[in-house]
């Protein structure tokens, strides 16, 4: 197994111990290559979503790690992230240890960018397409808004569990994907404070782990 952090230049052997995967996060991989690529370049922060009329911008900030394979090897990476969704619009920053900007994906309904120091942005119709063009896998970004609001994605069938004496949705399926509910913020309303989700697509295994700070 090997791990690579947002600033590390080189692959590092990763320590059995499975706390470390607490980490969490989404497009990191992209991340760690572009600081190999580049260093200590970062990228300027984006600009804050200011809502639109009739909607209200969702923020979350927190951890995140990733496990998965590439080129037949197994590897682990970790990283911060800051994500604002105002209605069908998402801008996701993705942050090194010390703060820095190492990537910034950007989604519509009409097109997707990723943003990596030192490079030209990558864009297309759909960001899935995007980010395995980039990274040779691709992170369920448009389905997350929803499942981190407890709820299906429209679109697809969905299946929900809860537990039986508080209600809470402890596991959802939708297209492939299993989220697993593994903590959530007291009091109300209820929002989630740890998820995981997995999925393995032609032999391909992914899994991420999100800690949501707020």
């Amino acid at each position: 197994m090997v791990e690579k952090s947002l600033f590390a230049s080189r692959p590092v052997t990763r320590r059995a111990d499975a706390s470390k995967f607490v980490r969490a996060a989404a497009l990191v991989v992209a991340c760690a290559a572009s600081v190999i690529a580049t260093g200590c370049a970062s990228l300027a922060p984006p600009t804050p979503v200011e809502p639109t009329a009739g909607t209200t911008v969702e923020h979350y900030r927190g951890r995140f790690s990733v496990r998965y394979e590439q080129n037949g090897e197994a590897r682990n990476t970790y990283g911060n992230f800051d994500w604002q969704q105002n209605g069908e619009n998402a801008t996701v920053q993705l942050l090194d240890p010390l703060g820095q900007t190492q990537a910034i994906v950007r989604e519509n309904p009409r097109s997707a960018s990723l943003e990596l120091p030192g490079k030209a942005p990558l864009t297309g119709p759909r960001l899935e397409d995007v980010m395995h063009d980039a990274l040779g896998f691709a992170l369920p970004v448009g389905g997350l808004r929803y499942w981190l609001r407890m709820q299906g994605a429209p679109g697809s069938q969905a299946s929900i569990e809860r537990d039986p004496q508080t209600q809470r949705p402890t596991h959802l399926t939708q297209d492939g994907w299993t989220i697993d509910y593994q903590a959530y913020f007291d009091g109300t309303p209820l929002r989630v404070k740890r998820v995981d989700l997995s999925r393995d697509l032609d032999g391909s295994p992914l899994a991420v782990r999100l800690v949501i700070d707020e």
